[in-house]
């Protein structure tokens, strides 16, 4: 068994996850990461994803995050999502809008550069939705 450490998970609305867990995996920017206890010192923005979270006392909880970053330390780890939900309460509907609004801003964008973000966001969205869409 894998030695505990502090995880938490914070949106704006409030306080998902405070516990002991073996281990998250974080939708990293730079790519997917497991995070352990004894992990190096590390400030990661976040992509849209799922967060697996996996608790000492068993199981597994998974969590949908729309952009943020995360604190990894070698004994705690902060994720601060701009939004989050758990999967098991995902809005299939609120997913449609956010990719609805990521197309009109690629319609909107006023320079390459915002419309290679907003790209980038619609893929980063249509992925999520296939995850949803297989039940997390």
């Amino acid at each position: 068994m894998a030695e505990p450490y502090k995880f938490e998970l914070v949106s704006p609305e409030r306080l998902l996850v405070s516990e002991d867990v073996e281990s998250v995996v974080i939708p990293g920017t730079e790519g997917e990461m497991t995070v352990m206890a004894d992990h190096a010192p590390v400030m990661s923005t976040i992509k849209p994803g799922v967060v697996i979270v996996k608790p000492v006392s068993g199981g597994e909880q998974k969590y949908v995050v729309f952009g943020g970053f995360a604190d990894i330390l070698p004994q705690t780890c902060t994720l601060l999502a701009e939004s989050a939900i758990a999967v098991s309460d995902i809005d299939r509907e609120d997913v449609a809008r956010r990719i609805q609004a990521a197309r009109e801003d690629i319609e909107d964008a006023k320079d390459d550069a915002a419309r290679t973000k907003a790209e980038a966001y619609l893929a980063q969205l249509t992925t999520l939705e296939g995850v949803v869409a297989a039940g997390g």
